[in-house]
């Protein structure tokens, strides 16, 4: 179930509030790109890449995911510590996880509520599985069998991309309509897909392999956060992690091109070492030198990432069917400035109403707890 109420451990001498600030961000830039005012004039960076490569907004979901994995071992860990069996642990993330995919579903229903071609897959069905299938692995294995699970799930899905046959287009192909990804999406899925893609899903069926990799990448920098080293050497530790990781997602861009909508296996590799990177600037700022004053709005939208995410994805959809995105941005935004800066100004504008949303939240002391 879901449970608004007060955070229990918002001390912050006990909370690393890097993590906060950088899930914060994350969520804040979700919102920003999600929300242009004119889909045909947004700037190059606030839209994702068309195919091959990638931009600041493919970086976004991504980072979430790996993200969710730093706090698996951040919860978990303490909670073992502390006497918890792994079977209990293991009942309230499956519980949770069911929750997280229920609210996804209910995001791509909202308002129309078309079951019968209802979206299945999506951004935070595909965060519930990735918390479920990682969380299991983290409860089950050791570093040395997460690290194996990594590069299991990275190969196989190299291997399926490039060795499978795809009927009428064989294999290897990873262009839109031959791909591997698309056609198993297409046969399993059918009306069930991504509504403005229709044949497959850019979150569908066998691209969750790497995306669970993305996951557990997230669970190696917990690891580092808990060794017992101060944390200026972590945070070397998280950089040069970082560092290998975006060099091997370069190398392996050679063979199998960084690609957000299929989440190839260099994807997974170079997104993964982006956040070690952006993640250990984070704590540097954050947590060493002290910058919480100006971080201090992404901390707030961190602290209640799901509640913002699901307010903005719910009310866009409202203000659409309605059809008052459409008025308000031509009514306000669109006299005032060029068509991309208007667009922008829209994004921005709906960008900040989510954090005084969050800021309300955080006021009252109100905490969505899945």
């Amino acid at each position: 179930m879901l449970v608004v109420s007060p955070m229990s451990d918002p001390n912050p001498s006990q909370r690393l509030l890097s993590l906060d600030a950088f899930r914060g961000a994350t969520i804040a830039f979700m919102v920003l790109v999600n929300n242009a005012g004119d889909s045909a004039h947004i700037y190059t960076p606030l839209e994702h890449a068309q195919w091959h490569g990638w931009t600041l907004t493919d970086v976004v979901f991504p980072s979430f995911l790996w993200i969710v994995g730093v706090a698996i071992t951040l919860s978990l860990a303490k909670r073992v510590a502390a006497g918890a069996s792994r079977a209990a642990l293991f009942r309230q993330v499956l519980r949770r996880a069911a929750v997280i995919y229920a609210l996804g579903l209910l995001v791509y229903l909202f308002p129309e509520f078309d079951f019968p071609h209802m979206r299945v897959l999506g951004v935070l069905q595909r965060i519930a599985i990735c918390y479920l299938a990682a969380s299991a692995i983290y409860l089950t294995t050791s570093i040395r069998g997460q690290i194996a699970w990594i590069a299991s799930l990275l190969g196989s899905y190299w291997l399926l991309m490039t060795l499978v046959p795809v009927p009428g287009f064989g294999a290897g192909r990873l262009d839109v309509e031959g791909n591997f990804a698309h056609y198993a999406d297409s046969l399993v899925l059918g009306a069930h897909n991504y509504a403005h893609t229709r044949t497959w899903d850019p979150e569908g069926l066998v691209s969750t392999l790497p995306a669970l990799a993305t996951a557990l990448l997230g669970i190696m920098a917990g690891h580092i956060l808990r060794l017992k080293k101060d944390l200026a050497e972590r945070t070397v530790w998280l950089f040069a992690a970082g560092t290998l990781l975006l060099a091997a997602g370069l190398v392996c861009d050679t063979w199998l091109p960084i690609n957000k909508k299929l989440w190839t296996s260099s994807f997974a590799l170079f997104m993964g070492g982006l956040d070690f990177v952006l993640f250990a600037l984070a704590i540097w700022l954050v947590d060493h030198l002290g910058a919480r004053r100006w971080t201090r709005p992404f901390t707030i939208l961190g602290m209640n990432a799901i509640a913002v995410y699901m307010a903005a994805e719910l009310f866009a959809s409202l203000l659409d069917a309605l059809g008052w995105q459409k008025r308000i941005f031509a009514a306000v935004f669109a006299p005032i400035a060029s068509p991309n800066n208007a667009s922008l100004l829209y994004a921005l504008s709906f960008t900040l109403l989510m954090f005084g949303f969050a800021w309300l939240l955080h006021r009252r002391g109100w905490y969505l707890r899945v």
